[in-house]
């Protein structure tokens, strides 16, 4: 799914035409079903508690748990990539999610991706009892935590979280799981480039986010070599049903035409992007419909 110069494609859930609305959860294993037939990598959940009108997001809290959702798709499909955008850290006993993550993996292999976060939703924090000004610190504890629990045998932790002494997380993974950071977390990015399996990094114009990927690939350089860690970003996306419709700018993303987002779409491969979640909410065209064009029209320009 990631290479190098290469770009590939997913989808965020809900796959719904919700825009402002309260998102209704229908027809989600349908979608994901198709998605997976056009070609389409990857589905993509957040990892919202709370409803917080003040956030302007429809969607926040009104989606289920995102590792249980995941299991769930992952169940009605066979293949497609599946991956959280992204775990809020600090929220979840790292414990209890390494224990989560690794029956996950064992139950569908090699299908699970791990976007993490320091999160940003002031609810969720004062609802789960985190000081939302500590979650830097509460974000490096709960990582810490989380890869000695599930990939070392018998390791001896002590934590804020709890104590590991003579006992061991089981089952396994019999594989690293990719994790990647979302954003700063909270940390520098000299952290995020050191810890990090790769970068999900928020919308930008392409001249913009050339910048910000020159600046991180610098980094992972400096702290693994010559390796190759993927880049990626979502993409808020209303394709209109004109095919030549030249961009025009909405919130973190395009209304645009298929023509001129081949075109788009490439410029960022170009600059070093390797992988794009779009979020299909804003159109007023048959989410399906959406998916079909992109799916036949748009993603074979990318699978050479």
């Amino acid at each position: 799914m990631f290479r190098e110069n290469h770009l590939s494609f997913g989808l965020t859930i809900p796959i719904e035409n919700y825009d402002k609305e309260t998102p209704t959860m229908k027809h989600q294993v349908e979608r994901a079903q198709l998605a997976e037939e056009l070609g389409f990598q990857s589905l993509w959940l957040q990892d919202v508690v709370l409803e917080d009108p003040t956030f302007e997001d429809p969607a926040t809290g009104q989606i289920y748990d995102s590792l249980i959702y995941l299991t769930y798709l992952a169940s009605h499909t066979s293949e497609i990539q599946l991956g959280t955008a992204a775990l809020v850290m600090p929220l979840r006993h790292p414990l209890r999610t390494a224990k989560e993550l690794a029956s996950i993996e064992l139950l569908f292999p090699e299908r699970i991706m791990l976007g993490i976060s320091s999160g940003d939703r002031r609810k969720d924090f004062e609802g789960l009892g985190i000081p939302i000004m500590e979650r830097s610190e509460w974000f490096r504890k709960a990582f810490a935590y989380f890869k000695h629990a599930l990939y070392r045998e018998y390791p001896e932790v002590e934590s804020d979280f709890g104590k590991l002494h003579k006992s061991n997380l089981v089952p396994k993974p019999t594989l690293r799981i990719p994790t990647f950071m979302t954003g700063y977390c909270q940390q520098t990015l000299d952290w995020v480039a050191e810890h990090g399996d790769g970068w999900m990094f928020y919308p930008q114009r392409p001249e913009q986010q050339e910048k910000t990927i020159q600046e991180y690939r610098e980094k992972v350089k400096q702290y693994h070599g010559n390796v190759f860690r993927p880049f990626f970003m979502p993409l808020p996306l209303e394709l209109t049903e004109n095919p030549d419709h030249q961009a025009e700018k909405i919130p973190a993303g395009y209304r645009i035409g298929r023509k001129p987002l081949i075109e788009l779409l490439d410029n960022y491969r170009g600059i070093g992007v390797n992988h794009i979640m779009l979020g299909l909410s804003k159109n007023k065209r048959p989410v399906t419909e959406i998916m079909q064009e992109l799916g036949e029209e748009v993603l074979p320009h990318f699978s050479f």
